[in-house]
């Protein structure tokens, strides 16, 4: 028989059970909170990793030239025109096609003794910035460069932040410079440091087997991968820079390519009056590759 005490103990108790229940579901359904993620593995850079010289197939065409048409190609180059240059040189650049010219899918840089408000000498300069800009991969040039005293072709690059550092904390990079006076003889050089007062370069000299680069075309090449600069002549390497001979090596971030003929300074001297002129550089084509990933 039930009693109201019996009832009462009953009721407490469900409703002590129901309680329990209760905050066992609740405790049951709160979410776990989000658990740190790994970070994402960071996307290598196209052609970090070095490879042979024959590996580069890839040719990036918005990133090479071959010089075709009736004029450069301003989408790929800008003209430096100036009248003072580095160096004690004494060329004035112009953007005249007495300087710069195309023809027959070449493209020729003249040098010539001729007087520009205070100058001697003209010629003419182009750079990339801006417009085709290299990362890691084979850069080829073929050229066929002037020689005699006092005349200095360049074919080389600046990193792309060289207006926010600087030279040469921006790291220069010389693929092929040429004395006249020396003209079977190849100098590649880097230049780094934090300013000019540290400024500190490394490089070497290549000599042509027999004759000298006036007679032929030759390809100048560097290839660029991460911590590491290799030069080659013709496909033969001639010399190469890593971080362990270069420091601090500003080598890994985007460059522009430079193209130019030099008239004396520092490098090679001056020419003597009797030098004739013009002296052009002929450039067949700037080819970029890079190995397929």
């Amino acid at each position: 028989m039930r009693t109201p005490v019996d009832f009462l103990r009953r009721t407490l108790w469900a409703s002590a059970s129901l309680g329990l229940a209760l905050s066992l579901t609740v405790v049951g359904c709160t979410e776990e909170p989000p658990k740190p993620q790994p970070p994402a593995p960071a996307t290598p850079e196209p052609n970090a990793t070095a490879k042979e010289f024959a590996a580069y197939t890839q040719l990036i065409a918005n990133n090479s030239d071959e010089f075709t048409g009736g004029a450069l190609d301003q989408q790929k180059w800008t003209f430096e025109v100036q009248d003072d240059w580095f160096n004690n040189e004494k060329q004035a650049t112009t953007n005249s096609p007495n300087n710069l010219y195309l023809t027959g899918g070449e493209m020729h840089i003249q040098a010539r003794r001729e007087q520009l408000r205070n100058k001697q000498f003209t010629s003419a300069r182009i750079v990339s910035k801006n417009k085709m800009t290299y990362g890691y991969g084979r850069l080829d040039v073929r050229a066929k460069l002037p020689k005699g005293q006092g005349i200095w072709p360049a074919i080389w690059m600046l990193g792309l932040n060289d207006t926010q550092v600087g030279w040469p904390a921006c790291g220069e990079i010389d693929i092929m410079e040429l004395r006249g006076s020396v003209p079977n003889v190849n100098v590649s050089t880097v230049h780094y440091g934090a300013n000019t007062a540290s400024r500190q370069y490394k490089g070497t000299t290549w000599r042509l087997p027999s004759g000298d680069f006036s007679e032929d075309f030759h390809t100048f090449s560097l290839i660029r991968s991460k911590d590491q600069l290799r030069w080659f002549v013709d496909g033969t390497e001639t010399f190469s820079v890593t971080p362990g001979v270069v420091s601090p090596y500003p080598f890994n971030n985007p460059f522009y390519l430079i193209l130019n003929v030099a008239v004396g300074g520092d490098f090679d001297g001056d020419p003597a009056a009797s030098e004739p002129f013009p002296k052009e550089m002929v450039v067949d084509y700037v080819r970029f590759y890079q190995y397929p990933q």
